[in-house]
């Protein structure tokens, strides 16, 4: 580079704003149990001011990210960029088979790099909106505790073991299993009948959350025996933990009408999308040719095909969810299953 070019790169980069990400790097990985389980990469960010803070992003995003640069920036010949244009830094492209766990683990050191290039780029691209926007704190980052963050952790010359003081479990909040419980999905425990469960938590007035055979998940009430109960400083507000809401759905067949309620760890606010409620729901009922309906206010069954469908049944539910007495952490709006080929359904009442 050119003694000229390189004063100009550096006048510009001393104008930036102190809020400008300048690197960022994958402190770790943690998994979310939402209508579709996967992990998401936790992020370090530096700014130019030098503050630091995290933010949570799904490789999903840096594939939006990358889309968006690459329409507005990548030059139509790669050996002559004009003016506006730069060649970004190839992203890691998308696996479709595997572990997920072990997909995103592969993935930290190419996204690294790719952070690491894409904030090395010309000072002007650091001030695009996109970017910024994809690199800055919001409010849900913000409120998130970090777990582990096992990439920022300072290198150990030295384990020590420590012998860990015996603990007598029976003294610690529990209950016995009274029937087999399967759980649906990764946040809900399997129980057996006669197992004791230690319990951490408790969700709302009707799931606990608790550890049994080295797993920890999420478990109906009503299928246990309350040996040992929690302090009552253990509630829902107060414990600290994942936030589990709860969808109520319906599988309507000609024998009758299958009522589950499924629990999720993401926040009532959530906007799913078609293809997350349509995939939960095949697993929930063990049956793939299936469709996705909500009733509307007239008690007709509305069917869903699309991502705009389901913001409409969630808009429609919160619009009256005054009206219906529902637990606190229960959707206002609710799935019913039908099978996708019965048409006899639609226009009958509720």
């Amino acid at each position: 580079m050119s003694q000229p070019q390189q004063l100009r790169d550096e006048s510009d980069f001393d104008q930036l704003p102190g809020n400008i990400p300048i690197s960022a790097t994958i402190a770790d990985i943690e998994e979310k149990k939402g209508f579709i389980d996967y992990f998401r990469f936790v992020v370090e960010v530096k700014t130019k001011g030098g503050s630091k803070y995290l933010i949570y992003r799904r490789y999903s995003e840096f594939f939006n990210l990358h889309q968006t640069l690459e329409n507005k920036y990548s030059p139509q010949d790669p050996d002559r960029p004009g003016p506006n244009t730069c060649v970004l830094p190839p992203l890691p492209g998308k696996i479709y088979i595997g572990n997920k766990k072990d997909i995103a683990e592969s993935r930290i050191p190419e996204l690294n790099t790719y952070m690491k290039r894409l904030l090395g780029l010309p000072t002007w691209l650091l001030l695009d909106e996109t970017l910024r926007m994809f690199f800055y704190q919001m409010e849900q980052d913000s409120q998130h505790e970090p777990r582990a963050l096992r990439r920022l952790r300072p290198p150990t010359r030295k384990v020590k073991t420590v012998k860990a003081p015996n603990m007598d479990l029976f003294s610690s909040p529990r209950a016995e299993a009274m029937f087999d419980f399967r759980g649906n999905g990764k946040a809900e425990l399997n129980l057996k009948r006669g197992e004791v469960i230690f319990l951490l938590r408790r969700v709302n007035a009707d799931w606990l959350e608790g550890t049994v055979n080295n797993q920890t998940g999420i478990f109906p009430e009503s299928f246990v025996k309350i040996i040992k109960p929690l302090p009552e400083s253990d509630s829902e507000s107060e414990g600290g933990g994942h936030t589990y809401s709860c969808l109520r759905c319906f599988l309507l067949t000609p024998s009758g009408v299958e009522t589950r309620d499924v629990c999720v760890q993401e926040a009532l606010t959530i906007q799913p999308t078609y293809n997350e409620l349509l995939s939960r729901m095949r697993n929930v009922f063990k049956v793939d040719d299936i469709a996705l309906n909500y009733r509307d206010p007239e008690g007709d069954l509305i069917r869903l095909l699309d991502d705009e469908d389901v913001q409409l049944m969630i808009r429609e539910g919160r619009r009256l969810q005054d009206t219906v007495k529902r637990p606190v952490n229960q959707f206002p709006w609710e799935l019913h299953v039908t099978m996708a080929s019965d048409l006899s359904v639609y226009g009958s009442e509720p």
